[in-house]
């Protein structure tokens, strides 16, 4: 089928790119620019410029394809609630398009605030959040009873791989840097999700393929990784101290990340990996740190 592809010049969406080409389909990318139009050209997709605050470049977008996998979203935390407005009406602007059609319709949303403390499943719906505007999930999922085949991917918190610049990991990094020290809040054995980013491309490939209306999938490739455990591979690889902080004294470290630094959100895969016969075989986390990923 023909994809029109948001964040398709991102982390993700290259690589989704090669994912949806390899199972013999075409990609039309969604570029704000033109060196991200040369990306795509020079990747085999077909170019489709825009942006996510052009409504009318994704209109055009959603009626000139067969499905639609919306990776896209515009990471500047200094204006959050401002993004997820921006992500909601985008959705709501591509869903319009596809009312009626059953054709495929693949948002992202994340597993962290599903249930904190408590191993998320796939079956857990989002809870309404007044601190984290966030509501990919709720927008798209208000298509699945318009005749639009909506499904979700919840990604981990650490989606992990060569190319990555900007997740969760390279910030822990230049935390760590900054201060001098590497560091964890309390005992560290709060967890975070992982998933390489090859296996999370290959579940938004088989949810816009074979994906029930209305469902969320959990690209997640490893249940729970201690921040214990993520702090000491950064301690080893930048040959700095490592330490436990207390939560009094957790701001001063992480400044805003404090919360994410904190959160401890296992999730699981099963649903995922029985309905849609998808198994994670990339490098996990660690794997990835101790191999230099990160650090070179």
């Amino acid at each position: 089928m023909k994809v029109f592809l948001t964040g398709a010049t991102g982390f993700i969406g290259t690589a989704l790119i090669q994912e949806l080409m390899g199972a013999g389909h075409t990609v039309l990318g969604l570029a704000r620019s033109e060196e991200g139009a040369k990306k795509l050209k020079d990747a085999g997709a077909k170019v489709h410029m825009g942006n996510l605050e052009d409504l009318e470049s994704l209109r055009t977008g959603a009626k000139e394809s067969d499905g639609i996998i919306h990776a896209g979203f515009i990471h500047d935390f200094s204006r959050f609630a401002e993004v997820c407005a921006v992500d909601k009406l985008a959705i709501e602007t591509m869903g319009e398009v596809l009312k009626g059609s059953n054709r495929p319709f693949v948002v992202t949303s994340g597993t962290a605030l599903i249930s904190p403390g408590v191993v998320a499943t796939e079956d857990m719906k989002p809870h309404d959040n007044p601190n984290f505007p966030r509501v990919s999930e709720q927008t798209g999922n208000s298509f699945s009873e318009q005749g639009v085949r909506t499904a979700t991917i919840r990604l981990s918190p650490s989606v992990h791989g060569l190319g990555d610049h900007h997740g969760f990991i390279p910030m822990l990094i230049n935390i760590a840097r900054e201060k001098g020290k590497s560091a964890y809040i309390g005992e560290g054995l709060n967890r975070w999700n992982a998933v390489n980013r090859m296996d999370a491309v290959q579940v938004y490939r088989l949810a816009l393929e074979l994906g029930k209306s209305g469902s969320a999938y959990h690209a997640v490739g490893e249940e729970g990784i201690t921040l214990k455990a993520i702090a000491e591979c950064i301690g080893r690889k930048l040959n700095l101290p490592v330490e436990s902080i207390s939560q009094e004294k957790a701001a001063e470290h992480f400044g805003w990340f404090t919360g994410f630094a904190g959160i401890d959100c296992p999730a699981s895969n099963k649903i995922t990996r029985e309905t849609l016969h998808w198994e994670p075989t990339h490098s996990s986390l660690l794997e990835d740190m101790e191999s230099g990923v990160y650090f070179n």
